[in-house]
């Protein structure tokens, strides 16, 4: 019998919300109280996530401000990310249920499922085998690492990890379409970057003749990280207790400008 997971699709909600959410999940299954859960989402309004130990002075906050752009701070490492047009995933499982310690070997297992799902939407992806990129820019898309999914060679997804204990939390984004400029201003990209960004990156909407519907989307997604991972999905809701942890975590997730 395959193992059992809780799948929880919620409406588009806030950056800060969907980041508590995250970790409140991580907490809870280290803890033992919840089942591994994997987790699609939406944002509702572009939301730039910080990397865990990314300067907050590394984007354009008056960028943000003229473009409708909120500013979190995510638990995972990495480069900022753009979250608009998209379907974002997190996986939320411990080593009791099959994940393997390290971060390569973890990344390995639990790309299986992304690169299933893509394939169920009719994309051959496949994990990044050489790393590229601008090593200055604060803009994750510029720069692909063995964590990412490529097609073709242009960086399709990328995903972020942490560890708490022996519980792993890895997101990332579904990509159905971006805007470069909006990008670009953000994270002050040149206009060798903002090329870049636009000729080595690729979205669902680049890739498919067809696109299907958000819930289409979402639905391929669950169905092929299920059959990736060999796991048997079971649709739930957060805990009441995961709710009031995640609310408890908001004032942190949330970042201000910097002062000067």
């Amino acid at each position: 019998m395959p193992a059992e997971w809780r799948l929880i699709i919620e409406d588009p909600q806030s950056g800060a919300w969907n980041m508590a959410v995250d970790r409140a999940i991580q907490v809870a299954r280290e803890e033992d109280r919840v089942p591994a859960t994997l987790r699609l989402y939406m944002w509702s309004e572009p939301t730039v996530t910080l990397g865990r130990f990314q300067d907050a002075s590394s984007i354009d906050w008056s960028a943000c401000r003229n473009l409708g752009v909120s500013v979190v701070r995510r638990f995972t490492g990495g480069r900022g990310v753009l979250h608009d047009d998209e379907i974002t995933y997190s996986l939320v499982a411990s080593e009791s249920d099959g994940v393997p310690s390290g971060i390569s070997a973890s990344y390995r297992y639990l790309c299986r499922g992304l690169v299933a799902a893509y394939r169920r939407l009719g994309i051959e992806a496949e994990l990044t085998e050489r790393p590229r990129g601008s090593a200055g820019s604060a803009a994750c898309y510029l720069r692909t690492t063995r964590a990412d999914l490529t097609v073709a060679s242009a960086k399709l997804a990328g995903s972020a990890q942490t560890w708490l204990g022996k519980t792993c939390l890895q997101h990332g984004s579904f990509t159905v379409a971006r805007d470069v400029a909006r990008e670009s201003e953000v994270f002050c990209l040149s206009p060798n970057e903002r090329e870049e960004l636009s000729k080595t990156t690729a979205t669902l909407r680049d890739l498919l003749d067809d696109l299907p519907t958000r819930d289409r989307i979402t639905h391929e997604i669950a169905v092929g990280i299920g059959e990736g991972l060999g796991i048997e999905l079971k649709v739930g809701e957060l805990t009441a207790e995961e709710a009031r942890h995640a609310e408890s975590l908001l004032v942190g997730v949330n970042v201000e400008a910097p002062s000067g």
